[in-house]
């Protein structure tokens, strides 16, 4: 029978090997922590570098030196002397071409919101099956998109051609006078808008396809158990749902309009008398094009600064929990 000193020196031996088994799991978990330390900061070591390389080279320099033209009656050639200080930004607000071309960025937008984004929307929905034949449809709907943007510009020129194109011959045909969308001010920005749907809507097709398909089918199955109709069953599960991928449809539809330049150049050049100026064909016809690099590097601040504080406000407010 042990002896009451020994019952009493038992529990002390007990906390004194779980006091050490504590202390050896906070030692290993302080390792532990230590390795995934070293191994985070052996990642930020290899991949950080070449991107802030690639960062500077191409995006922080040459926007430098851009706000750095824009204050000089620069043509390009020798070194900039001659300060001129805001004066190509009170020429370039002063100048009705760029409110031409604002606004027709801001019509870009709106129709790709309110025509190209819906478009794409209800032949994804028609298409994200997995039956037979959708891929073919998949693939008639995209390959615009695949299409460069000089090409499908020449394609729709000679469309639009008033004298040998297509809507020439339908003309003919119906015995009406030839139209000339392209050089008419009043018509040729929405033959370009309608190329703008053409050409863009495949590629939100594809990514609502592809977010359509995320979506768990019991949930549907349920809803129509439950006697969901069809639009109860998209506005309750697929839109919220498809939430994400709306959000970054609608944030390339609007950055991608602000840019838009090589479809719009082998169409009309920005004419007939400015109609069909976007910002970035007005900054190489009224900079570039005419050898002023300081007033097109102000076009070129100015659109640098919309984007940034769209992409950043639109980030931190529709997408900060995507």
């Amino acid at each position: 029978m042990p002896s009451r000193g020994a019952a009493a020196a038992h529990p002390a031996g007990t906390s004194s090997r779980s006091l050490a088994a504590a202390v050896t799991r906070g030692f290993l978990a302080l390792n532990a922590r230590g390795r995934a330390g070293g191994d985070a900061l052996t990642v930020i070591l290899l991949f950080l570098p070449p991107a802030l390389l690639l960062f500077t080279l191409f995006v922080a320099l040459p926007v430098s030196e851009a706000a750095w033209y824009s204050v000089y009656n620069w043509n390009g050639y020798g070194s900039p002397t001659q300060f001129i200080g805001w004066r190509n930004y009170e020429l370039l607000f002063a100048n009705n071409a760029f409110r031409i071309a604002l606004t027709n960025n801001v019509l870009i937008i709106l129709v790709s919101l309110a025509v190209q984004l819906p478009l794409a929307m209800a032949m994804a929905l028609l298409l994200s099956e997995r039956i037979p034949g959708t891929a073919v449809f998949r693939l008639i709907f995209f390959l615009p998109y695949i299409l460069a943007e000089v090409a499908a510009g020449l394609i729709w020129r000679f469309v639009y051609d008033g004298d040998y194109g297509l809507f020439a011959k339908l003309a003919e045909l119906l015995g009406l006078p030839a139209p000339y969308v392209l050089a008419d001010p009043d018509t040729a920005m929405y033959a370009i808008l309608a190329v703008i749907v053409w050409k863009y809507f495949g590629f939100h097709m594809m990514l609502y396809i592809a977010g359509l398909q995320q979506i768990d089918p019991n949930l549907y199955e349920a809803a129509r158990i439950d006697g969901a109709s069809g639009w109860q069953v998209f506005r309750r599960i697929t839109l919220p749902l498809l939430g994400p991928t709306v959000r970054l449809s609608v944030f390339f539809s609007i950055l991608g309009s602000f840019q838009l330049f090589d479809l719009v150049m082998p169409l009309t050049k920005g004419g007939p008398s400015d109609s069909t100026q976007t910002m970035v064909t007005y900054l190489y016809t009224y900079g570039m094009a005419r050898m002023r690099v300081g007033f097109g590097s102000a076009i070129g601040v100015v659109l640098f600064c919309i984007c940034v504080i769209f992409a950043f406000g639109y980030k931190r407010t529709l997408m900060r929990h995507d």
